[in-house]
């Protein structure tokens, strides 16, 4: 498998995660006669209570979509950055000197941090069966964690999605 990348940016801001909405293309090989995007829904966590005690959680979706494939099996993985706390361990969000610790995770239960396969984390790998079109879609599984002592106002990360196939 030749690694293509297709990147797609996704940002927090004031407690939504966004995912641009512009597709990211990628170039195809001449041989494999093939076309991608990835595009993405944003995790809106809604407003963050300082005093739950409660997690806040929520999900958003990235979307990988090829058409005209001449290959009849395949797989492609999906990594995610860490975002400017330059560690999967927790994710942050920033307002000015402010931080609202999250994370992103591949499962519901939220054990399995969605990133590239190292310093913990898991990336996700999907295999495909297909001779003119993939169109899978993976959940995001967001999280803030419960009773951080952090002042209002919009708080923001940047994470790169990258999808390799």
């Amino acid at each position: 498998m030749t690694p293509r990348y297709l990147i797609v940016l996704m940002a927090m801001l004031a407690g939504t995660l966004l995912l641009v909405p512009s597709p990211a293309k990628a170039a195809c090989a001449p041989l494999s006669a093939c076309s991608c995007t990835v595009t993405a829904t944003g995790v809106s966590f809604g407003t963050y209570t300082v005093v739950n005690a409660s997690p806040t959680d929520s999900t958003g979706n990235i979307q990988v979509h090829c058409t005209l494939l001449v290959a009849l099996a395949g797989s492609f993985t999906v990594d995610l950055s860490t975002g400017s706390s330059g560690t999967y361990t927790q994710r942050a969000l920033h307002n000015g000197a402010s931080v609202l610790d999250y994370n992103l995770y591949t499962d519901a239960a939220r054990t399995q941090i969605l990133g590239n396969g190292s310093g913990g984390s898991f990336r996700i790998t999907r295999n495909f069966t297909a001779l003119l079109s993939v169109d899978q879609t993976m959940t995001v599984y967001g999280r803030i964690r419960s009773s951080q002592n952090v002042p209002a106002g919009s708080y923001s990360d940047t994470i790169i999605v990258t999808v390799t196939y």
